[in-house]
């Protein structure tokens, strides 16, 4: 796939690229940007842009074990801190650090690996119209090199408003980017963590 004169190596290299710029590329539809955008999700990527909500998908507490036989993405026995020891970006480090120290306070749970990567908290499952589920966390970050992700503090009732105070950020449909965590509001995270902690992820 080609973005103007840019060529599109594999999925990842998606990850961030806007819906609607997407769809004007030749031969490129609805349907199948849907796909690139819930394969993305599943690695804790993501397009970003006014993307439509997948139709039929469901969103329930917990996990189930029952997992498309692709899916990658799954807990591992890594330890978060011991992890984030080994960045090779010391400001990641020390911001993961921070970030680990809040999660856990806010949800009350330890946090856990997803894939190699990403630290969540809870566990919720997904099952979306085609039939595709899978188990993955209710909210978590990765700090990426990048910039720092933060996942599942999206959609909810007060989330826009929350995220309205938030600082230097940036959207894609399943994750919040941040720079560093000088540009945010600390508080206002905790209280993003929260809100969506205590949300039905089916109202997401």
């Amino acid at each position: 796939m080609r973005s103007h004169s840019r060529a599109i190596p594999d999925l990842e290299s998606l990850n961030g690229a806007d819906y609607h710029e997407l769809l004007k590329l030749h031969g490129v539809g609805k349907a199948g940007l849907r796909h690139v955008h819930d394969a993305l999700v599943e690695r804790g990527m993501g397009l970003t842009g006014d993307i439509p909500k997948a139709p039929g998908a469901t969103w329930t507490k917990g996990h189930t074990g029952e997992n498309a036989k692709d899916i990658k993405t799954a807990q591992t026995e890594q330890d978060p801190a011991r992890w984030l020891e080994t960045l090779e970006w010391s400001k990641r480090t020390e911001q993961g650090k921070v970030l680990l120290e809040l999660f856990t306070k806010v949800t009350g749970v330890e946090g856990v690996m997803w894939g190699p990567s990403m630290i969540g908290f809870g566990e919720v499952h997904y099952r979306y119209a085609t039939g595709r589920e899978g188990d993955t966390f209710h909210v978590g970050f990765s700090p990426r090199k990048a910039s720092l992700s933060l996942y599942g503090l999206q959609g909810y009732p007060r989330s826009e408003e929350l995220l309205a105070k938030l600082g230097k950020h940036k959207l894609a449909k399943s994750c919040v980017y941040v720079n560093k965590l000088e540009d945010i509001d600390l508080e206002v995270v905790a209280e993003l963590i929260k809100h969506a902690w205590d949300s039905d992820p089916g109202d997401c």
